[in-house]
This record gives structure tokens, sequence and C-alpha cells, in this order.
């Protein structure tokens, strides 16, 4: 007599992911190096080149940190609620203070800054605001802004020939609009998700 066996099936056990992670790292990096960075401009005042130049090397590598904690976090699941949180504040801390710095120097004008940070804050308060249905995904349009808000506050930080510094407000000018652009097409995912959910 044969005795059956029924498999029974192994409970599903759900992954902590640790808060100290390599992904988390990053975005701790990022925010302590607001202060190291703004530290710079201002010693700079915008007219050293060799204390400019130290500013802007310590943003790009702010901002490269950005790239990396996010494909670490997904690549090895470590996404966390520490880092949900803290990493759009990284962000906005590194931009809104770059830009309130160039335009504190008078170098670029006082209302792109005033644009892009309400524009920033308000998305951010927007994902906030829906992220219990769910999560606003940055779209191809929104990695566009970023890359080009950070490419145009490099090309103001870095002390470049006059020739090349007047490319600078070109590149700040479309940052602005796909900045505007996407921050609509973002208040509509936000309102689809309150709608549907």
């Amino acid at each position: 007599m044969t005795e059956a066996t029924e498999s029974t099936p192994l409970p599903v056990v759900a992954r902590v992911v640790p808060v100290v992670n390599a992904a988390n790292a990053l975005t701790a990096l990022r925010l302590l190096l607001v202060p190291v960075f703004a530290a710079c401009v201002v010693v700079s005042g915008m007219t050293h080149a060799g204390w400019r130049s130290v500013a802007c090397v310590i943003f790009v590598v702010a901002s490269a940190t950005d790239l990396v904690d996010g494909w670490i976090a997904r690549r090895f699941s470590l996404v966390t609620a520490f880092g949900k949180v803290a990493d759009p504040i990284a962000d906005k801390a590194l931009t809104g203070a770059a830009l309130l710095l160039l335009s504190w120097y008078a170098q670029l004008p006082w209302w792109v800054t005033v644009v892009i940070l309400a524009r920033e804050l308000g998305i951010t308060a927007l994902r906030f605001w829906v992220i219990r249905r769910g999560v606003i995904a940055a779209s191809r349009g929104g990695k566009v802004k970023t890359a080009l808000q950070i490419l145009a506050i490099t090309w103001y930080l870095w002390p470049m020939p006059d020739g090349l510094a007047a490319i600078g407000p070109w590149i700040m000018a479309a940052a602005v609009v796909v900045t505007v652009v996407t921050g609509f097409d973002y208040i509509a995912q936000a309102l689809r998700l309150r709608r549907t959910r």
C-alpha cells in the first residue's frame, strides 16, 4: 500500500531590504555633498575660476550618484521606503541649491529658478499625494529634463570662455521648456491615478 503524498506549497517569505545598503549610501552621500557644493560656490563668489571648477566637479559627482543609486536599487532589489523619500529630496536639494546660488550671484534670472523649483516641488508633492495609489514613474521626458538641467547648471558653474558661456542660456532655456511640459504630463498622470484607484 502506497501512501499518497500531497505537495504542500512553501510559504512565501517577504524579503526584508536593509535600510543600510549601497543605494541608500549614495543617496546619503548626495545629501552630504549639497552643503559642500554650496560652500565652494560661496567661496568662489562665481568669480574665482579654481573654486568654481571645484564646485562644478562636486555638482557633477553628486548628480552622477543619482543615476548610480537608482540603478543599484533596481538591479539588486534594494528599494526601501527611505530611498523613495530621501532620493527625491536629495535631488531637489542639489538642484535647488545650484539654481538659488546661480541666481544669487546674478548668473541666472530669478524667474528661471522660481519656475524650475516650483515645478520640482509641485511634482514631488504630487508624488506623495498619490503614493498610496501608485507610483508616478519617471518618464522619458522627465529624464531628458533632468539631463538638460544638469548640463545647463554645469555649463553655468564651469568657468567657460565668453564664446562658450553664451551657449549656457540656450541650454537652460531648453531645460525650462522641457521642465514645464513634463510638469503638466506628471499632473495628468497623478489625476488619472487618483480617479482610477
